[in-house]
């Protein structure tokens, strides 16, 4: 009898973040289980991807708590799926190998390589070097990733970038079809992503921050 994957939930209690000795946010809190999407907003400054680099393990919080549970005994950054806002990709490998590469790296293949580049649009560049293509082709073969490799919880920085309206509809759909599946999608933007029965949180400086504080997130 084929086992399924246990759901996964995030929760986040009194996070707070220092960057050079000054606060940029506190006392954030959230829960999150299977199917939901939260959409993190704020001016240039907030905080918006420093807290997706929390929830990755790149950065050390400087006060709460973050946990997570999921299939078997996998910590959160090994069920997640980080797309920066620099697309990360190896600029002199193909497409194709690019997600060969992060399934290889990343474990739990799922879609074939070729077959993730027909979902976004890209079967007929999968044998040219990254560095040949558009900004907006690069930023959709790094969406790829998310469906080269299964992982429950998406981390998506600015996710629009260089998309054009077709392409951004694309993005709606997989996130849209990686929510039915008992996903999680934790997305930071500037701009409104469509995403059905999303909770929202704006980032800002804490109360008790300084007239300087304020200034330097501005």
């Amino acid at each position: 009898m084929q086992s399924h994957p246990a759901p996964p939930r995030l929760t986040v209690e009194g996070l707070a973040c220092r960057r050079g000795g000054r606060m940029i946010f506190a006392g954030l809190s959230f829960d999150l289980g299977p199917g939901d999407a939260l959409v993190v907003t704020g001016r240039n400054g907030a905080g918006k991807s420093t807290l997706l680099a929390i929830l990755a393990g790149r950065l050390r919080p400087e006060a709460g708590e973050i946990g997570f549970s999921g299939d078997g005994e996998a910590t959160l950054p090994e069920s997640l799926h980080w797309i920066a806002h620099r697309d990360g990709l190896k600029t002199a490998l193909t497409a194709r190998e690019n997600l060969a590469f992060a399934a290889d790296m990343l474990g739990a293949p799922a879609l074939d390589p070729l077959a993730a580049l027909e979902r976004v649009g890209l079967p007929h560049v999968h044998d040219m070097p990254v560095a040949y293509l558009s900004a907006g082709q690069r930023r959709r073969v790094a969406l790829a990733r998310l469906l080269a490799a299964r992982r429950p919880v998406w981390l998506l920085d600015e996710p629009t970038a260089a998309l054009d309206a077709a392409s951004q509809e694309t993005l709606r759909g997989l996130m849209r079809e990686h929510r039915a599946a008992g996903g999680l999608v934790i997305a930071a933007t500037h701009l409104p992503l469509g995403l059905d029965q999303a909770r929202d949180i704006a980032l800002a400086p804490p109360s008790g921050a300084t007239a300087q504080d304020h200034e330097a997130l501005s």
